[in-house]
């Protein structure tokens, strides 16, 4: 299942349609092995160990990622293949403010341009690290597809906290779309 034409053989097989997102999600072919693809915690996607250096290629491959319980796939109508994600297949690189308040809308771009509002339908959340305590924040793509908020787009989101009493306990947290994301306790 590996060779370098096996990437190339994948978007061979998906349908030409118009604009928007092929149907995964329908699609259900056979499983027909893992091949050598990783993305990287920073959105770098690697074939065959080396970085795929032609970003309308990552792009189109980024269409077609399907995640499955912990495993990710690349999908087409007549094939599914494994692949290695090293964090999430998405990474928020830029952020753009609409708005202030709770009536701000917090708009994120991810590494291949898909471009999110953060809403109740994409939320934000904050994973901490049970041994260094760092925050790992991310934003909800698509299915059960999330992006890492990069470090910088996160110190962005921290200059835009407010503060908020939840149950007894204060946190910070940002509006976007009438919704509060906490991003930490007050400290």
């Amino acid at each position: 299942m590996s060779g370098p034409g096996k990437a190339n053989d994948l978007l061979a097989q998906l349908p030409k349609t118009g604009k928007g997102l092929p149907p995964v999600h329908l699609w259900n072919p056979d499983f027909c092995g893992d091949i050598d693809m990783r993305i990287a915690r920073d959105g770098t996607w690697f074939y065959l160990g080396t970085p795929i250096g032609r970003k309308p290629m990552v792009k189109l491959f980024s269409t077609i990622i399907r995640r499955d319980g912990d495993d990710y796939f690349l999908i087409t109508p007549v094939e599914k293949v494994g692949i290695t994600v090293d964090d999430a297949p998405f990474v928020a690189v830029l952020l753009e403010v609409e708005g202030e308040g709770e009536s701000q809308i917090l708009r994120f771009t991810t590494q291949v341009d898909e471009v999110i509002d953060a809403s109740a339908e994409h939320p934000l959340r904050v994973s901490i690290d049970p041994v260094t305590q760092e925050p790992a924040p991310y934003v909800h793509v698509r299915s059960n597809l999330e992006a890492l908020i990069h470090r910088n787009v996160f110190y962005q989101l921290v200059d835009l906290a407010v503060t908020r009493a939840i149950d007894g306990q204060r946190w910070l947290g940002v509006w976007s779309h009438g919704e509060f994301f906490t991003i930490g306790l007050e400290p």
